[in-house]
């Protein structure tokens, strides 16, 4: 239940991004992004220790700059968007970390984040904004994503480490 001293914030989405990197033939990165998701975090309003974190990711935003291959991602090799549409992230901050419940594909596992606050500003309009940076590393297939292919070499086309990075700015609601 929450009091009176809690605060809600938005994802400010204009000016959030959240990333994915993950090693293609294991001798270079591949980088993709979710162009939409949405999120709320209810905390105090001097702190977000403690915050209850909802984030909602749209699979179908996916894009790593090629069609064919996002179309390879949102496919049932991958992240199954048809069956699947969203992907999303409950949890609470916790000191600099970011600590919940991942659902990607029907299949939750907790996570923890690395969690950087950047702090609170206001912008010109009035409007009260909080930023945070937060980084880690999921195995996909933890997440029934397992497809993979085999080099000549006996090497492994994608790496089973998926970093995650997020630039969040929030917006006081």
């Amino acid at each position: 239940m929450e009091t009176s001293t809690t605060t809600k914030w938005a994802v400010d989405a204009a000016h959030s991004e959240l990333q994915f990197k993950v090693k293609h033939l294991l001798i270079s990165t591949v980088t993709g992004s979710f162009k939409s998701f949405s999120g709320e975090i209810h905390g105090s309003d001097d702190s977000f220790e403690g915050a209850r974190v909802e984030i909602t990711v749209d699979i179908n935003s996916i894009d790593t700059n090629q069609a064919d291959r996002d179309n390879h991602l949102k496919s049932d090799d991958f992240f199954a968007a048809a069956t699947y549409p969203t992907m999303h992230f409950s949890g609470h901050v916790t000191g600099d970390k970011l600590a919940g419940d991942l659902t990607v594909r029907g299949t939750t596992n907790k996570v923890i984040f690395d969690l950087d606050f950047n702090g609170i500003a206001n912008d010109p309009w009035g409007n009260t904004k909080a930023g945070f940076e937060l980084n880690g590393k999921i195995n996909r297939k933890d997440f029934g994503l397992t497809w993979n292919a085999i080099t000549e070499a006996g090497g492994m086309l994608v790496s089973e480490d998926i970093k995650i990075v997020g630039n969040i700015q929030l917006a006081k609601a």
